[in-house]
């Protein structure tokens, strides 16, 4: 299996624990995981805490904790919010982030789907992908430019990246505006539950033609799956490797805080995976 095995580190819920995060980090690396990735929430209003209970651990803030506690592992978002955060200060947290953990970070970003944390945070929801593009866009410029424009004002962005030409962005979502999102910006593509058969069938073919119509090459893949049994988690793999997949990021979470486990009982589940699928 060709493939680099990243593990979804939950950041919320009862056992989010500054030890139990930095545990997260090191178990992931020590088993030879290549990369690890937090989600994101700002704003934990009631349709969120519903999936995803307080406390709830800020991404970037975690990821800078995890730099610190590890050598070698990727370090990375799915997903950044995009229209959630002024997109200077977005460029600025990232940049550093990537000088200060050596050159691993990897941005996840999305649009998201919480219209009380939009509305929360004072963003308009129905003007979510617009500004997620425009974000985007200074994003990439204040990370390659010394200087850049933004509000009649021009500022410098600098520390710029480790990575060049930037950290590499991939970007979640499937709808079609998701998919002309992924490929006009995206280093890869990173939907999250979705079957082989739906991107053999309709995802990659979509993908395709999107990335044809933005003449740019076709983005890699890179989907999150939930490890629920290993045998099956084991076979989509070998599946999704067939289709090109780079990477794979494998998500313990059960999808409801009822049914939440225990740090130890996910890397047990995450460990038997790795032994077979090395």
């Amino acid at each position: 299996m060709i493939m680099r095995l990243g593990v979804n580190i939950l950041n919320f819920g009862p056992h989010a624990t500054p030890a139990a995060l930095a545990g997260w980090a090191r178990f992931a690396e020590s088993t030879g995981f290549d990369f690890a990735m937090v989600s994101d929430h700002v704003a934990v209003a009631p349709d969120v805490a519903e999936q995803y209970p307080a406390p709830f651990y800020d991404p970037f803030t975690t990821l800078a904790w995890l730099a610190a506690t590890t050598d070698r592992i990727g370090l990375g978002t799915t997903v950044a919010v995009l229209p959630y955060r002024h997109p200077l200060q977005l460029a600025r947290i990232t940049a550093n982030l990537d000088r200060l953990s050596g050159g691993r970070l990897i941005l996840g970003v999305g649009v998201g789907w919480a219209r009380r944390e939009y509305a929360a945070l004072g963003v308009p929801f129905e003007q979510r992908g617009a500004l997620a593009d425009r974000y985007l866009d200074v994003l990439v410029e204040s990370w390659t430019q010394d200087a850049v424009s933004y509000g009649g004002e021009t500022v410098d962005p600098r520390p710029h990246p480790v990575q060049t030409p930037h950290p590499p962005i991939w970007v979640g979502g499937h709808a079609p505006g998701a998919l002309r999102r992924v490929a006009r910006f995206g280093d890869a593509w990173h939907p999250i539950n979705v079957t082989p058969q739906w991107l053999r069938t309709e995802g990659l073919p979509a993908l395709r033609k999107a990335a044809e119509e933005a003449g740019r090459p076709m983005p890699a893949l890179a989907p999150r799956i939930r490890l629920d049994d290993v045998d099956r988690a084991l076979r989509q793999a070998e599946e999704f490797a067939e289709l090109g997949a780079t990477h794979l990021l494998l998500d313990t979470y059960p999808g409801t805080p009822e049914q939440i486990r225990t740090p130890e009982q996910d890397q047990q589940t995450l460990a038997a995976f790795h032994a077979r699928a090395a």
